[in-house]
Protein backbone atom coordinates (compact mmCIF):
# COMPACT_ATOMS: atom_id res chain seq x y z
CA UNK A 1 0.00 0.00 0.00
CA UNK A 2 1.29 2.95 -0.88
CA UNK A 3 0.38 6.65 1.21
CA UNK A 4 -0.11 9.90 -0.24
CA UNK A 5 -0.23 13.29 1.67
CA UNK A 6 -2.82 15.65 0.94
CA UNK A 7 -1.45 19.09 1.80
CA UNK A 8 -5.26 20.50 2.15
CA UNK A 9 -8.69 18.35 3.70
CA UNK A 10 -10.21 18.85 0.24
CA UNK A 11 -8.99 16.02 -1.75
CA UNK A 12 -9.79 15.50 -5.82
CA UNK A 13 -9.41 12.05 -7.33
CA UNK A 14 -9.64 11.63 -11.51
CA UNK A 15 -9.27 8.05 -12.61
CA UNK A 16 -8.53 8.04 -16.18
CA UNK A 17 -8.83 4.49 -18.08
CA UNK A 18 -7.53 5.00 -21.80
CA UNK A 19 -9.98 3.15 -24.51
CA UNK A 20 -10.04 2.87 -28.08
CA UNK A 21 -14.10 3.15 -28.71
CA UNK A 22 -14.72 -0.08 -29.55
CA UNK A 23 -17.60 -1.96 -28.09
CA UNK A 24 -14.91 -4.64 -27.40
CA UNK A 25 -12.60 -1.84 -25.31
CA UNK A 26 -15.62 -0.31 -23.58
CA UNK A 27 -16.30 -3.82 -22.12
CA UNK A 28 -12.87 -3.90 -21.00
CA UNK A 29 -12.73 -0.55 -20.05
CA UNK A 30 -16.18 -1.09 -18.12
CA UNK A 31 -15.03 -4.56 -16.51
CA UNK A 32 -11.90 -2.68 -14.98
CA UNK A 33 -14.54 0.21 -13.39
CA UNK A 34 -16.25 -1.53 -11.74
CA UNK A 35 -13.17 -2.65 -10.14
CA UNK A 36 -12.47 0.50 -8.70
CA UNK A 37 -13.77 1.34 -5.04
CA UNK A 38 -13.10 4.18 -2.73
CA UNK A 39 -13.40 3.51 1.41
CA UNK A 40 -12.01 4.96 4.48
CA UNK A 41 -9.05 2.79 5.60
CA UNK A 42 -10.66 1.57 8.87
CA UNK A 43 -12.60 -0.33 6.50
CA UNK A 44 -10.06 -1.36 4.24
CA UNK A 45 -10.26 -5.25 3.26
CA UNK A 46 -13.75 -5.56 5.08
CA UNK A 47 -17.45 -5.58 4.11
CA UNK A 48 -18.23 -2.14 3.29
CA UNK A 49 -21.48 -0.07 2.31
CA UNK A 50 -21.28 3.84 1.60
CA UNK A 51 -23.67 5.63 3.19
CA UNK A 52 -26.30 7.83 0.82
CA UNK A 53 -24.73 10.75 -0.91
CA UNK A 54 -25.87 13.96 0.36
CA UNK A 55 -26.00 16.88 -1.79
CA UNK A 56 -26.11 20.43 -0.06
CA UNK A 57 -29.42 22.40 -1.30
CA UNK A 58 -27.37 25.56 -0.40
CA UNK A 59 -24.81 25.07 -3.25
CA UNK A 60 -25.86 26.54 -6.70
CA UNK A 61 -25.59 23.99 -8.95
CA UNK A 62 -26.94 25.77 -12.34
CA UNK A 63 -24.83 29.01 -12.19
CA UNK A 64 -20.55 27.67 -13.73
CA UNK A 65 -18.46 27.82 -10.77
CA UNK A 66 -16.25 30.84 -12.85
CA UNK A 67 -19.49 32.95 -12.85
CA UNK A 68 -20.07 32.57 -8.85
CA UNK A 69 -16.91 33.44 -8.38
CA UNK A 70 -16.48 36.43 -10.53
CA UNK A 71 -19.88 37.32 -8.80
CA UNK A 72 -18.31 37.81 -5.56
CA UNK A 73 -17.61 40.78 -4.53
CA UNK A 74 -14.38 42.02 -2.28
CA UNK A 75 -16.29 41.29 1.30
CA UNK A 76 -17.53 38.44 0.14
CA UNK A 77 -14.40 36.69 -1.76
CA UNK A 78 -11.89 37.68 0.92
CA UNK A 79 -14.71 36.65 3.85
CA UNK A 80 -14.77 33.46 2.16
CA UNK A 81 -10.72 32.84 1.42
CA UNK A 82 -10.59 33.56 5.17
CA UNK A 83 -12.66 30.52 5.65
CA UNK A 84 -10.61 28.00 3.51
CA UNK A 85 -7.45 29.54 4.90
CA UNK A 86 -8.13 27.84 8.08
CA UNK A 87 -9.48 24.74 6.39
CA UNK A 88 -6.64 24.09 4.23
CA UNK A 89 -3.56 25.94 6.03
CA UNK A 90 -1.31 27.84 3.83
CA UNK A 91 1.99 25.97 3.06
CA UNK A 92 5.09 26.97 4.70
CA UNK A 93 6.00 28.94 0.84
CA UNK A 94 3.17 30.96 1.80
CA UNK A 95 4.34 32.46 4.79
CA UNK A 96 4.91 36.40 3.02
CA UNK A 97 1.94 36.38 0.93
CA UNK A 98 -0.19 35.14 4.59
CA UNK A 99 1.65 38.24 6.29
CA UNK A 100 0.50 40.84 3.78
CA UNK A 101 -3.04 39.74 3.63
CA UNK A 102 -2.82 40.13 7.25
CA UNK A 103 -2.25 43.57 7.36
CA UNK A 104 -5.15 43.86 5.69
CA UNK A 105 -7.61 41.84 8.11
CA UNK A 106 -7.60 38.63 5.66
CA UNK A 107 -6.60 36.21 8.11
CA UNK A 108 -6.92 31.92 8.39
CA UNK A 109 -10.15 31.14 10.33
CA UNK A 110 -10.51 35.19 11.08
CA UNK A 111 -14.35 36.52 10.12
CA UNK A 112 -13.38 39.02 7.22
CA UNK A 113 -15.83 42.32 7.78
CA UNK A 114 -14.57 45.27 4.95
CA UNK A 115 -16.74 47.05 6.95
CA UNK A 116 -14.29 47.27 9.65
CA UNK A 117 -11.55 48.43 7.34
CA UNK A 118 -10.32 51.78 7.11
CA UNK A 119 -12.43 53.28 4.33
CA UNK A 120 -9.84 54.24 2.41
CA UNK A 121 -8.68 50.57 2.49
CA UNK A 122 -11.87 49.29 2.02
CA UNK A 123 -12.52 51.49 -1.27
CA UNK A 124 -9.59 50.16 -2.56
CA UNK A 125 -10.27 46.72 -2.59
CA UNK A 126 -13.79 47.06 -3.95
CA UNK A 127 -12.62 47.07 -6.73
CA UNK A 128 -9.94 44.24 -6.21
CA UNK A 129 -11.93 41.33 -7.47
CA UNK A 130 -12.47 42.51 -11.19
CA UNK A 131 -8.68 43.70 -11.65
CA UNK A 132 -7.79 40.40 -10.52
CA UNK A 133 -9.77 38.84 -12.67
CA UNK A 134 -8.99 40.16 -15.80
CA UNK A 135 -5.18 39.83 -14.64
CA UNK A 136 -5.99 35.81 -14.20
CA UNK A 137 -7.61 35.73 -17.29
CA UNK A 138 -4.91 38.04 -19.21
CA UNK A 139 -2.32 35.25 -17.94
CA UNK A 140 -2.94 33.03 -21.15
CA UNK A 141 -0.47 35.22 -22.86
CA UNK A 142 2.37 34.35 -20.27
CA UNK A 143 1.49 31.00 -19.44
CA UNK A 144 4.26 28.98 -20.76
CA UNK A 145 6.35 29.29 -24.11
CA UNK A 146 4.77 30.58 -27.33
CA UNK A 147 5.58 28.69 -30.73
CA UNK A 148 3.02 29.01 -33.86
CA UNK A 149 0.28 30.70 -32.02
CA UNK A 150 0.17 27.73 -29.20
CA UNK A 151 1.13 28.96 -25.62
CA UNK A 152 1.98 26.25 -23.24
CA UNK A 153 3.42 24.84 -20.50
CA UNK A 154 5.54 22.09 -19.48
CA UNK A 155 5.18 23.34 -15.70
CA UNK A 156 1.71 22.74 -15.12
CA UNK A 157 0.98 21.25 -11.64
CA UNK A 158 3.73 22.36 -9.63
CA UNK A 159 3.21 26.16 -8.68
CA UNK A 160 5.08 26.76 -5.78
CA UNK A 161 3.94 30.84 -4.92
CA UNK A 162 3.70 31.55 -8.61
CA UNK A 163 -0.29 32.39 -7.65
CA UNK A 164 -1.37 33.69 -10.82
CA UNK A 165 0.27 30.83 -13.00
CA UNK A 166 -1.75 28.54 -10.45
CA UNK A 167 -5.19 30.98 -10.76
CA UNK A 168 -4.91 30.96 -14.46
CA UNK A 169 -4.96 26.92 -14.49
CA UNK A 170 -8.11 27.13 -12.15
CA UNK A 171 -9.44 29.36 -13.60
CA UNK A 172 -9.44 27.72 -17.07
CA UNK A 173 -9.47 23.94 -16.23
CA UNK A 174 -9.68 23.64 -12.24
CA UNK A 175 -6.86 21.20 -12.33
CA UNK A 176 -3.86 20.06 -14.05
CA UNK A 177 -1.35 17.40 -14.39
CA UNK A 178 1.97 17.61 -14.17
CA UNK A 179 4.11 17.77 -17.73
CA UNK A 180 5.27 14.23 -17.44
CA UNK A 181 1.18 13.42 -17.40
CA UNK A 182 0.00 15.57 -20.09
CA UNK A 183 0.57 19.34 -21.70
CA UNK A 184 -1.87 21.75 -22.82
CA UNK A 185 -0.90 23.19 -25.89
CA UNK A 186 -3.70 26.22 -26.44
CA UNK A 187 -4.16 28.65 -29.08
CA UNK A 188 -6.24 31.38 -29.63
CA UNK A 189 -4.95 33.14 -32.50
CA UNK A 190 -3.85 31.62 -36.74
CA UNK A 191 -0.53 31.92 -38.16
CA UNK A 192 -0.68 35.36 -38.72
CA UNK A 193 -1.24 35.74 -35.13
CA UNK A 194 -5.06 36.77 -35.90
CA UNK A 195 -7.88 35.85 -33.22
CA UNK A 196 -9.88 33.22 -34.41
CA UNK A 197 -13.26 33.66 -36.08
CA UNK A 198 -15.69 31.28 -37.04
CA UNK A 199 -16.61 33.67 -40.03
CA UNK A 200 -13.55 32.31 -41.55
CA UNK A 201 -12.14 28.81 -42.70
CA UNK A 202 -8.65 27.50 -41.28
CA UNK A 203 -6.26 24.18 -41.60
CA UNK A 204 -3.88 22.61 -39.75
CA UNK A 205 -1.90 20.13 -41.60
CA UNK A 206 0.53 17.59 -39.94
CA UNK A 207 3.56 16.04 -41.92
CA UNK A 208 3.62 12.41 -42.03
CA UNK A 209 5.21 11.39 -38.83
CA UNK A 210 5.13 14.58 -36.95
CA UNK A 211 1.48 13.93 -35.13
CA UNK A 212 1.43 15.31 -31.60
CA UNK A 213 3.80 12.59 -29.72
CA UNK A 214 2.43 11.22 -27.36
CA UNK A 215 2.81 7.74 -25.95
CA UNK A 216 -1.11 7.80 -24.29
CA UNK A 217 -3.27 9.81 -26.88
CA UNK A 218 -3.72 13.09 -28.28
CA UNK A 219 -6.98 15.51 -28.74
CA UNK A 220 -7.68 18.86 -30.72
CA UNK A 221 -10.70 20.08 -28.65
CA UNK A 222 -13.36 23.17 -29.67
CA UNK A 223 -14.19 26.07 -26.97
CA UNK A 224 -16.35 29.24 -27.45
CA UNK A 225 -14.32 32.18 -25.86
CA UNK A 226 -15.16 31.58 -22.66
CA UNK A 227 -13.47 27.65 -22.75
CA UNK A 228 -17.01 25.82 -22.98
CA UNK A 229 -17.88 23.57 -25.78
CA UNK A 230 -19.60 24.36 -28.82
CA UNK A 231 -22.87 22.70 -30.02
CA UNK A 232 -22.90 21.60 -33.56
CA UNK A 233 -25.06 19.46 -36.00
CA UNK A 234 -21.98 16.34 -35.64
CA UNK A 235 -21.83 16.56 -31.74
CA UNK A 236 -18.06 16.15 -31.98
CA UNK A 237 -16.37 18.66 -29.47
CA UNK A 238 -13.14 17.28 -30.54
CA UNK A 239 -10.40 15.31 -32.96
CA UNK A 240 -8.24 12.73 -31.42
CA UNK A 241 -6.21 9.71 -32.35
CA UNK A 242 -8.42 7.35 -31.88
CA UNK A 243 -10.66 9.18 -34.88
CA UNK A 244 -10.49 7.02 -38.50
CA UNK A 245 -8.81 9.91 -40.39
CA UNK A 246 -8.69 10.87 -43.89
CA UNK A 247 -4.90 11.14 -44.89
CA UNK A 248 -3.49 12.81 -47.84
CA UNK A 249 -1.42 10.90 -50.68
CA UNK A 250 1.69 11.73 -48.92
CA UNK A 251 1.05 10.22 -44.97
CA UNK A 252 0.41 13.89 -43.88
CA UNK A 253 -2.89 14.93 -42.29
CA UNK A 254 -5.64 18.38 -42.64
CA UNK A 255 -8.00 18.96 -40.14
CA UNK A 256 -10.71 21.77 -40.96
CA UNK A 257 -11.60 24.09 -38.46
CA UNK A 258 -15.15 26.34 -39.86
CA UNK A 259 -18.39 26.45 -38.86
CA UNK A 260 -19.76 24.70 -42.07
CA UNK A 261 -19.25 21.92 -42.97
CA UNK A 262 -15.63 21.24 -45.63
CA UNK A 263 -17.92 18.35 -47.52
CA UNK A 264 -19.05 14.73 -46.79
CA UNK A 265 -15.18 13.63 -48.04
CA UNK A 266 -13.59 16.05 -45.73
CA UNK A 267 -16.14 15.48 -42.51
CA UNK A 268 -14.28 12.81 -40.69
CA UNK A 269 -11.17 15.58 -40.39
CA UNK A 270 -13.54 18.45 -39.86
CA UNK A 271 -13.45 20.17 -36.30
CA UNK A 272 -16.93 22.33 -36.34
CA UNK A 273 -15.99 26.05 -35.38
CA UNK A 274 -19.13 28.11 -33.82
CA UNK A 275 -20.43 31.56 -35.56
CA UNK A 276 -17.78 33.94 -33.70
CA UNK A 277 -14.72 33.61 -31.63
CA UNK A 278 -13.23 30.23 -30.58
CA UNK A 279 -10.19 29.04 -28.65
CA UNK A 280 -8.39 25.56 -29.58
CA UNK A 281 -6.84 22.86 -27.32
CA UNK A 282 -4.29 20.20 -27.81
CA UNK A 283 -3.99 17.63 -25.10
CA UNK A 284 -0.85 15.43 -25.27
CA UNK A 285 -1.66 12.60 -22.41
CA UNK A 286 2.01 11.08 -21.49
CA UNK A 287 3.59 13.30 -23.94
CA UNK A 288 7.03 12.25 -25.46
CA UNK A 289 10.36 13.19 -25.13
CA UNK A 290 10.12 15.75 -28.23
CA UNK A 291 7.50 17.97 -26.02
CA UNK A 292 8.81 18.13 -23.00
CA UNK A 293 12.24 19.39 -24.34
CA UNK A 294 10.94 21.54 -26.62
CA UNK A 295 12.19 19.70 -30.27
CA UNK A 296 8.35 18.60 -31.42
CA UNK A 297 6.53 22.09 -32.16
CA UNK A 298 2.53 22.35 -32.74
CA UNK A 299 2.01 23.56 -36.53
CA UNK A 300 0.33 26.84 -36.95
CA UNK A 301 -3.02 26.93 -37.85
CA UNK A 302 -3.52 28.36 -41.02
CA UNK A 303 -6.62 30.72 -42.45
CA UNK A 304 -7.79 29.56 -45.56
CA UNK A 305 -7.54 32.60 -48.62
Amino acid sequence: MVEYKAPTNMVWILGRTYCTGTPEDYKAVHAIQAQYSLVPLSAYGKPYTPPPGVVDPSVNMKTPVREQVHSLDAGAYFKLLAKLMKENPPAAADAPIVASMAKLGIEPGKDFELSKLDPAVAKALEGIPSAAQQKIMGQVKNAGVLVNGWTFSTKTGLYGSDYLQRAYITAVGLGANRPEDAVYPMSEVDAEGKPYDGANKYVVHFDKGQFPPAEGFWSLTMYDAAYFFVANPLNRYTLSSRFDFKYNADGSLDFYIQKDSPGKGKESNWLPAPAGKFVLMLRLYWPKASVLDGTWKPPAVKKVI
